[in-house]
């Protein structure tokens, strides 16, 4: 097994346990989900763990810890080509491609046209959005990351302005950052990270 195998095997491994186990909150859009992978993945890839040729939440809670690892190299990150962006920017597309599949490369789409950068925004990793990327990359090799780390902060908090239902995930009950929150912020080098004065105030507007 090659070195980026292994470094993106571990980058998977870190996303599931950052995931959790089996959750089904009535809240979030993708259902049932075991793992950060959510039945309508498995319904996707046909994933008929149980064998009575359906896929249920039963086949949710039947996956296990090595085969979520699998789907998540296999379709969020070499399927949609994550691996021919930047290296400094796989871990946190990634990522953010196992929250929000397409989202996370429109979210970079977004900002390498903010950089100037000729791309579309089509949430598509081809030629144009690798070229993109690189050159963004070169003329901010110290920025980009965390430029996107906070885009990605950006969109939750964005998502949670307009569905107040959402707002649990970017907002613990106590007022202090979410998960949500939190995810983004593990990407963003520290001192870009909102205090808590600058959260709260960033959330004062959610009932």
């Amino acid at each position: 097994m090659s070195r980026t195998t292994i470094s993106i095997r571990q980058i998977a491994e870190e996303i599931v346990a950052r995931e959790g186990g089996f959750v089904n909150d009535p809240d979030d859009p993708g259902g049932a989900t075991n793992f950060g992978v959510t039945i309508h993945t498995m319904q996707s890839l046909g994933l008929d763990l149980t064998g009575d040729g359906r896929v249920t939440e039963a086949d949710v809670r039947s996956l296990t810890r090595a085969q979520a690892v699998q789907i998540f190299v296999d379709h969020y990150f070499l399927r949609p080509r994550i691996a021919q962006l930047p290296e400094a920017l796989h871990a946190s597309v990634f990522d953010m491609y196992v929250n929000a599949g397409a989202n996370a490369v429109k979210i970079l789409q977004r900002l390498l046209k903010q950089m100037d950068q000729i791309v579309t925004v089509d949430g598509v990793i081809g030629p144009q959005t690798v070229r993109a990327a690189s050159a963004a990359m070169a003329a901010a090799p110290s920025h980009l990351t965390d430029a996107y780390g906070i885009a990605r902060r950006n969109y939750y908090l964005d998502i949670a302005d307009q569905r107040p239902a959402s707002r649990k995930f970017a907002r613990r009950r106590d007022g202090g950052k979410g998960g949500w929150i939190m995810r983004a912020e593990e990407f963003i080098t520290p001192r870009f990270h909102l205090s808590e004065q600058q959260f709260k105030a960033r959330v004062a507007g959610w009932a």
